[in-house]
């Protein structure tokens, strides 16, 4: 049947002589699949995008830092103020196995502060960190030149610094070479022995691209910080939760700072894996939604496909009376139409899907590099373009189905009365 040149020719015959009628029901099944395509592509491209904020920092990690108690406990008052110290990043890596790295941090200043940083006349501000180099293992670091912070700069507490190429831009000539030079920090020098630009994309991007990074040990020396730590970076072990792993370093923290276990404002704490998790149902959510319109706006063309069907059966009941008159069976009459259905709606849907994976790389094109407002590499791929093909080869049939019953019920006698 599918081979049989007369059945192609009675079909395009069938669909040239109402060519009006069969593109408008066309266009429907078109505008359904290209608007599938479009909205499924737009929100990859969305996902993309936000996806990129979370490419530098690994999604088993959490951040801790301290803030006032709100619970009096152990003959302690309510709103104390008290400091995270070196000695607590031993004991949770000594104490809470599913740990697998804790690196301490310091910011001069505190949070979002800058600091006055000086080369020859030149002074700019910046955002100024001690950090531990197991950092680099949480947190991805571009390096341009140079190296980053290593354990031997920790042990000897070495006056070094890896700062981001804004920093380079304001504080040395340009096509100057800022390795081995050195700036000034608060009266104290340091040497440059690394460049970076920011990682991924929006804020982090920009916070490392202006900030300064130091050794921890160097760091607390130069500025008098002794044993304090400003927040703690930490990474889960391998398949261990990290809400599993932060719960159980709080729990540890507030017993060593003897805050009440119920305290939750003691402790700031932000989890990678939490808001990680959060976005990935949301655009599950999306996808979930933009295919239930999708298919709802392709289905409203495939009805429109069954209605012409039966427009066409009633118009054809002389010629499937002759045809089942002359010994056809009923499965060639049922075939036919659906071949004609499935014809009708896989050659738009087709073009509907070409359309739309064309505009989506035009538009892929013209964004920038890195794409714009979160919105990154819109697009569909191989499967989702399979799925819609599926969709539209049994959608097609499904069109045919009812159509075709009602001409099997046509008697042929009947049928041949008819003028």
């Amino acid at each position: 049947m599918i081979f049989d040149l007369d059945n192609w020719q009675e079909i395009a015959a069938a669909m040239h002589k109402n060519k009006l009628r069969t593109a408008l029901t066309a266009f429907g099944v078109f505008w359904g699949i290209f608007m599938l395509v479009i909205m499924l592509g737009s929100g990859a491209g969305l996902r993309n995008g936000v996806m990129e904020e979370f490419k530098g920092t690994a999604t088993n990690s959490f951040f801790m830092w301290t803030q006032v108690t709100s619970k009096p406990y152990k003959g302690l008052q309510p709103n104390r103020h008290y400091d995270f110290t070196t000695e607590d990043g031993v004991a949770l890596k000594q104490n809470i196995p599913e740990l697998k790295i804790v690196a301490p941090m310091n910011q001069l200043g505190g949070y979002e502060s800058e600091n006055n940083v000086v080369r020859g006349l030149k002074t700019a501000a910046f955002s100024v960190y001690g950090i531990h180099p197991q950092l680099a293992l949480i947190q991805q670091f571009n390096l341009i030149e140079g190296r980053f912070i290593n354990a031997f700069d920790i042990r000897d507490s070495r006056k070094v610094a890896i700062v981001g190429e804004r920093v380079i831009d304001k504080l040395f000539a340009p096509g100057e070479n800022p390795m081995g030079q050195y700036i000034k920090i608060n009266g104290v020098n340091f040497m440059v022995t690394g460049t970076l630009r920011g990682a991924g994309k929006g804020d982090q991007a920009r916070q490392q691209a202006e900030s300064i990074y130091l050794p921890f040990t160097a760091f607390s020396q130069a500025f008098n910080r002794g044993n304090r730590v400003g927040w703690f970076s930490v990474m889960s072990a391998a398949n261990v939760p990290a809400t599993l792993a932060e719960e159980k370093a709080m729990a540890l923290l507030k017993e060593r700072h003897k805050i009440a276990p119920d305290d939750a404002r003691a402790i700031g704490h932000w989890n990678m894996e939490v808001e990680f998790n959060k976005l990935h149902g949301l655009f599950t959510g999306i996808e979930l939604l933009v295919w239930f319109v999708g298919i709802g706006t392709l289905m409203a063309g495939i009805i429109g496909v069954s209605n012409i069907m039966l427009i066409v059966v009633k118009e054809r009941t002389r010629e499937i009376g002759v045809r089942r008159a002359i010994g056809a069976p009923p499965s060639a009459i049922v075939s036919q139409l659906i071949m004609e259905s499935v014809t009708l709606t896989s050659v738009a849907g087709y073009t509907g899907l070409v359309a739309g994976i064309g505009l989506l790389e035009l538009v892929n094109k013209s964004l920038p590099p890195g794409g714009i407002n979160m919105f990154v590499h819109p697009g569909v791929d191989l499967t989702v373009a399979l799925k819609a093909l599926g969709i539209l080869i049994l959608s097609g049939a499904l069109a045919g189905l009812i159509p075709a019953q009602r001409a099997l019920e046509i008697s042929p006698v009947e049928a041949l009365r008819i003028e």
